[in-house]
């Protein structure tokens, strides 16, 4: 079987008004999704999903790792989720602070029982197991928590589905938050209605976490892809419902036959994809 990836950006308001900084991001999503598809061709689809994030993570043209938006208490907290196709196992860390790649971490937690942590209790975890201090502050965030900016600037996540030759499938998913949030709030990104994978088919979300909660999303698309309907059917019916209630969401995915496919309810979701020829939208 050939291996396939997409990646996602998340949603950038300010790409419709700033061209320097759209083709900034593309040419990130380009190379970064070309290194991962290489890294694919010696690598499962679970350490490539985990790669790819980690790129992201390291890029700070995106609300992931570095250049996360601050809270409202002016702190930095990360989050992020992974889960395995073949095994079913899912993993993620919630609001940890003062880490470079919260995607690592959620790799890591793969192997243990408590496979899901918040707070403090995911922050020992990472020391624990070598994670040391890094702080993902920019210059340009502190700017723009200071200047109280809408918050609907940071409409961003990043996140990678990857189909490996064996035909396993794995998603990975990594967020900022949303910006000026309340300390505490949880995202979809760490959990399954924003980053869900199994035998049939992956998706990684992105946009306002509580409208991808309440529609249960990813779950929602890939339980639909199990039971009969492409992934492109399932991601639109999945959106029309979406629709209903106006949320704010976009997603990647890739099934077990090599469908690639991306929707978004609003425009302005920046995402690449390789199979052999690459693809970069926004």
């Amino acid at each position: 079987m050939n291996h396939k990836l997409i990646i996602h950006g998340g949603f950038f308001s300010e790409s419709r008004t700033n061209s320097e900084i759209k083709l900034a991001k593309q040419q990130a999503l380009s190379d970064i999704v070309k290194e991962s598809y290489d890294y694919l061709n010696s690598h499962s689809a679970l350490e490539t999903s985990v790669f790819a994030v980690s790129l992201l993570e390291d890029c700070e043209l995106f609300n992931a790792g570095i250049g996360s938006q601050i809270q409202s208490d002016g702190k930095i907290r990360l989050s992020a989720g992974l889960m395995d196709g073949s095994s079913g196992k899912f993993s993620g860390v919630i609001n940890i602070a003062d880490v470079r790649n919260p995607i690592l971490i959620a790799e890591k937690l793969m192997s243990v029982d408590d496979r899901v942590l918040s707070g403090s209790g995911a922050l020992d975890f990472a020391r624990s197991n070598g994670f040391g201090y890094f702080s993902t502050e920019t210059q340009q965030r502190r700017e723009e928590y200071e200047r109280k900016l809408n918050a609907s600037l940071g409409l961003g996540t990043v996140g990678c589905v990857a189909l490996d030759s064996k035909g396993n499938i794995a998603a990975a998913t990594s967020t900022g938050g949303k910006g000026f949030e309340i300390p505490g709030r949880v995202s979809d990104s760490a959990t399954a209605a924003g980053n869900f994978a199994n035998p049939f088919a992956g998706i990684s979300c992105t946009g306002v976490g509580e409208d991808i909660v309440s529609a249960g999303l990813a779950v929602k698309i890939v339980t639909r892809v199990s039971d009969g309907m492409s992934l492109e059917a399932a991601s639109q019916k999945s959106f029309q419902e979406l629709k209903l209630s106006d949320g704010f969401a976009g997603i990647i995915g890739i099934s077990a036959n090599g469908e690639l496919y991306h929707c978004d309810s609003h425009p302005y979701m920046v995402w690449a994809a390789y199979d052999g020829g690459l693809s970069v939208f926004s």
